[in-house]
C-alpha cells in the first residue's frame, strides 16, 4: 500500500503501538475467550490430491500453524506422514502434484533448507516422494523465491511451476505490500513466471517472458505447449487486463495472443480470464470468464476459444448459475464446479464447438468445496470415475471428501477435526425476491434459540463484490458467523453482485455500488425479520473489503444499523482511486476511470454522505493493504471523530490485505465481539 502522509504519522505510530494490540477496551467476557479458544483449535485442511490412478490420497493439513503432507490410500486409511519433517508443524511442506504414472508425489518443502527466504523464513526446494519406496523424498530442483502451481507435464518428463525468482513477499494482492519507499512503479517490481525442471532433475528454466506476469498456466495434452493468463507487471494490479496466451513450452519461445478481453467483441469484452483448460486433443481452450473483483475468486460463464486464435465462443449464455471450475472429462463432456442459489454443487455437461448444456448435478455439497483456490478446489483420478476434495460447513469443521463421483456427494475420509462442535445455532437459506432480483442468504441461528425471545442480529456483507457466501466453518480473524454463539441471529446476504444467480446478476451492481446491492440486502432483512424474531431496533452490520466498504456505506443511507464493524473498508472511491495498488480492477465495475468519470465514483463514496452516519463504528485495518489501504480507514475514522459519532480506528503492523498473524486474528475478532456486547448488546 501507499505510505500514510505525514500528518498521519503520529497517529499510526500511536495505533501500531505494542500496546494497543493488548488492550480491548474492558474485560473479555467468559463466552467470548471459550469462542476464541475453540476458533483457535481448528487445523487447516489447504490441499486435496488424488493421484491419477485413484489408489492414493494426499493432503496439506496444518499443526500449529505449519503445513505438513499426509499420504493414504484413496479412503482415507492408513495414513501417515511423509516428507522430510522431524516432527509436525515445525516445518513447511506443502504444493503437490502428482506425476502421470501416479507413483511420484512432487512437492516444496523447508525442513531440509538453510539458506533464507522470503518474509525471514527458510527456503523451500522442489522435492519428489517415490511412493513405491521406503526413503527419504529427493531432492529434485533449488530455489531462490515463490513458488506454487506444480504441475507434471502429461508425458512425466517436466514439472512446470509458477516462480518469483528472488522474491520478497507472496506472489498476491492480498499479501502484505513492499514498503513504498525509493523511486515508486521501479523499483522493486517482482514478476511471476512459468519454470520447469526436469521429472530427473536438472536446472531450472524459466520459459515465459521475463517483463510478463503470469497468473495461472495449464500443460497441452501434447507436453509442448501452454495456456497461460498473463499481464504486464506489476502482477498485482494487472489480472484485470491479462491476456491468453499459448507457446512452445521452451525458454525464448515465441507466443501467441490467443483471447485478449479488450479487443475482442461480444459479452467478453473488457471482463477477465481465467482457468484455460485444452480439450484432450489439444485443438481448443476453454476457460472462465466474467466480471471478477480478485483474482483466484473465480466466477463467469465458460468459453472456449481455438489453441492457434480466433473469436472466442459463449459456451453457457443466459445461464442462471455461475461455473467456478472446470475439467474436460471426455471430448464431448466437461465436469463444473459451479455456484447455484448459495450452494456448491458439481455438474456434468455436454459441449460441442457452440454450447455447453447441463445434463445433470451429480451432487450438490453440504459446505463450501475446496481451500478457496480455484485452481484446488477438486481433484480427479484421469478416468474422473473418483473425487477428493476439502470441505467444511457452518455445521462440520474441514476434512477431506473422497468419494466415487456417481453414488452423490462423498463422504469425509478423515477425522482431522472431528471433535469440534459448533459453539452457535443451526443455519439455514433464506431467499426473497427483491426489484426483479431472486437472491439468498445464509441465517445461523443463536446458540440455545428460544423462539419465545426476541434476539438482535448482526448483518454480515461479504467481500469482492464477485464473490458468494457458501456454507463454510468459521476461520479466526474476519469470520463474524461465530457471533450466533454469544446471542445474535447472523444473517450472510448474496445480494446482487454476487456469484450463483448467473452472470447477470454478478453484473448487476455496475456503477451501482451501495445502492441496488443494499437494497436487497435490507430486503434480506425484512425477509428474515418476517421469519424469525429479530428485533429490528437491535441490528448490526460487519464485513470487509467490499463488505468494509458497505458497512460504511450502508450507514449513510439507512439509520436501521445500530452498530457497525468496518474491516478494510474504502471510504472516498475518488481518493481510492490514487491510493490503492490495483486500480485496473475498478474500470470493469466503474465504466471508466476516475479521471474520465469522477461522478460515478463520487456517487458511491460514503464521504460525500458522511453527516448521515450516527452509528457507532469500529474500523480495523492492515498496515500495508495494497488492496484497500489504510487511508481509507483514516479518512472515515476521522470524519466520524469530528462529527461527534463513537468510533475506533485500529491499524495491524505488517499485515495485508489478508491477516496472517495469528495474536492479530484473534484480536481483531475480539474487537469486534467486544464492540457489539457494548453497542449491540444481546440481552
Amino acid at each position: 500500500m501507499l505510505k500514510p502522509s505525514r500528518l498521519l504519522l503520529p497517529l499510526l505510530a500511536a495505533l501500531l503501538a505494542p500496546t494497543a494490540m493488548a488492550d480491548t477496551h474492558g474485560a473479555t467476557d467468559p463466552r467470548i475467550e471459550a469462542l476464541l479458544t475453540q476458533l483457535g483449535k481448528v487445523r487447516d485442511i489447504n490441499e486435496v490430491a488424488l493421484s491419477p490412478d485413484g489408489h492414493h490420497l494426499a493432503w496439506v493439513v496444518e499443526t500449529q500453524g505449519k503445513p505438513g503432507i499426509m499420504l493414504a490410500d484413496a479412503d482415507g486409511k492408513h495414513a501417515r506422514s511423509i516428507g522430510l519433517a522431524a516432527k509436525p508443524g515445525t516445518c513447511s511442506e506443502e504444493g503437490l502434484a502428482w506425476a502421470p504414472d501416479s507413483q511420484h508425489l512432487a512437492f516444496l518443502s523447508n525442513c531440509a533448507s538453510s539458506r533464507s527466504g522470503m518474509g525471514g523464513g527458510k527456503q523451500p526446494d522442489i522435492y519428489v516422494f517415490d511412493t513405491q519406496s521406503a526413503g527419504k523424498p529427493d531432492h529434485l530442483a533449488s530455489l531462490n523465491g515463490f513458488a506454487h502451481a506444480l504441475s507434471w507435464s502429461p508425458d512425466g518428463k517436466t514439472l512446470g511451476f509458477l516462480y518469483v525468482e528472488g522474491a520478497t513477499r507472496r506472489a498476491s494482492a492480498l499479501a502484505a505490500a513492499r514498503p513504498s519507499l525509493g523511486e515508486i512503479g521501479v523499483e522493486g517490481i517482482e514478476v511471476q513466471r512459468v519454470a520447469s525442471v526436469p521429472a530427473q532433475g536438472g536446472a531450472v528454466q524459466q520459459l515465459t517472458p521475463a517483463d510478463s506476469y503470469v497468473y495461472e498456466f495449464a500443460w497441452a495434452p501434447d507436453s509442448a505447449r501452454v495456456a497461460y493468463v498473463a499481464a504486464p507487471a506489476p502482477g498485482d494490479n494487472n489480472w484485470w487486463i491479462a491476456r491468453l496466451y499459448v507457446q512452445p513450452a521452451q525458454a525464448g519461445a515465441t507466443r501467441t495472443t490467443v483471447v485478449d478481453p479488450k479487443t475482442v467483441s461480444g459479452p467478453l469484452h473488457g471482463l477477465q480470464v481465467a482457468l484455460p483448460r485444452w480439450s484432450p486433443d489439444g485443438s481448443r481452450i476453454a476457460f472462465i470468464g466474467g466480471l471478477m473483483s480478485d483474482q483466484g475468486a473465480t466466477g463467469g460463464d465458460l468459453y472456449s476459444v481455438p489453441a492457434a486464435g480466433g473469436a472466442p465462443t459463449l459456451l453457457t449464455p443466459g445461464i442462471h448459475v455461475t461455473p467456478s471450475w472446470f475439467t474436460w472429462k471426455t471430448p464431448q463432456s466437461l465436469l463444473i464446479n459451479q455456484f447455484s442459489n448459495g450452494h456448491a454443487q458439481l455438474a456434468e455437461y455436454s459441449v460441442d464447438a457452440n454450447r455447453a448444456q447441463q445434463q445433470r448435478v451429480l451432487f450438490t455439497a453440504q459446505g463450501n468445496v475446496g481451500d478457496g483456490s480455484a485452481m484446488m478446489a477438486l481433484s480427479f483420478s484421469a478416468d474422473h470415475r473418483q473425487v477428493a476434495f476439502e470441505q467444511s460447513s457452518f455445521d462440520v469443521a474441514p476434512e477431506v471428501y473422497a468419494g466415487v463421483v456417481d453414488n452423490g456427494a462423498p463422504s469425509a475420509v478423515t477425522a482431522i477435526n472431528a471433535t469440534l462442535k459448533p459453539s452457535w445455532g443451526k443455519s439455514e437459506s433464506v431467499e426473497w425476491d427483491n426489484e426483479g432480483f431472486h437472491v439468498q442468504g445464509w441465517l445461523i441461528y443463536p446458540l440455545h434459540y428460544d423462539p419465545s425471545k426476541h434476539y438482535p442480529m448482526i448483518v454480515n456483507v461479504h467481500g469482492g463484490p464477485s464473490a458468494v457466501v457458501l456454507p463454510r466453518w468459521p476461520v479466526m480473524g474476519a469470520s463474524f458467523g461465530p457471533f450466533a454463539g454469544l446471542g445474535y441471529f447472523v444473517f450472510m446476504p448474496n445480494p446482487r453482485g454476487s456469484y450463483g444467480q448467473g452472470e447477470a446478476f454478478v453484473q448487476a451492481n455496475r456503477k451501482d455500488f451501495g445502492y441496488g446491492d443494499l437494497r436487497d440486502t435490507l430486503a434480506g432483512v425484512d425477509a428474515v425479520e418476517k421469519k424469525v424474531p429479530v428485533d429490528d431496533h437491535r441490528l448490526g452490520l460487519a464485513g470487509w473489503s467490499y463488505g468494509g466498504f458497505m458497512s460504511m456505506f450502508a450507514p449513510t443511507q439507512t439509520q436501521r444499523f445500530r452498530a457497525v464493524v468496518a474491516g478494510a473498508g474504502i471510504a472516498n472511491w475518488q481518493s481510492y482511486y490514487g491510493q490503492n495498488l490495483i486500480d485496473q480492477w475498478m474500470i470493469p465495475f466503474f465504466g471508466a476511470s476516475v479521471y474520465d468519470d469522477p461522478a460515478v465514483y463520487a456517487k458511491s463514496s460514503a464521504i460525500n454522505f458522511i453527516k448521515n452516519v450516527k452509528t457507532p463504528t469500529l474500523i480495523v485495518v492492515g498496515e500495508r493493504d495494497a488492496e484497500c489501504p489504510a487511508p481509507q480507514s483514516f479518512e472515515y475514522w476521522h470524519a466520524l471523530r469530528t462529527l461527534g459519532v463513537p468510533t475506533t480506528l485500529v491499524v495491524y503492523p505488517n499485515e495485508g490485505h489478508h491477516f496472517v498473524n495469528p495474536e492479530h486474528q484473534r484480536d481483531l475478532l475480539q474487537r469486534a465481539l467486544n464492540w457489539f456486547e457494548k453497542y449491540l448488546p444481546p440481552q
